[in-house]
């Protein structure tokens, strides 16, 4: 079970890594990190491209397959 969760870490990390490379780049810069929004960004989920959508699917996998291999260890 071990080897397999292995596997499947170093997957999702290479496909982490292509996937954020080929990210268009943003230029709003730090802004939208710390908070720089303003309240009618309600429905942001929608308006995140596919690229995005699938980087923070890809790196909450990463974290809880980091989460399990720590336990299993």
């Amino acid at each position: 079970m071990r080897v397999l969760l292995s596997i499947i870490h170093i997957v999702v990390a290479v496909v982490l890594i292509a996937i954020v490379l080929l990210q268009q780049r943003k230029q709003g810069g730090f802004s939208g990190v710390f908070g720089g929004g303003t309240q009618a960004d309600t429905g942001q989920w929608q308006r995140f491209t596919g690229a995005t959508k699938l980087t923070i699917i890809l790196a909450s996998v990463f974290m809880v397959n980091s989460f399990f291999l720590v336990f299993m260890s």
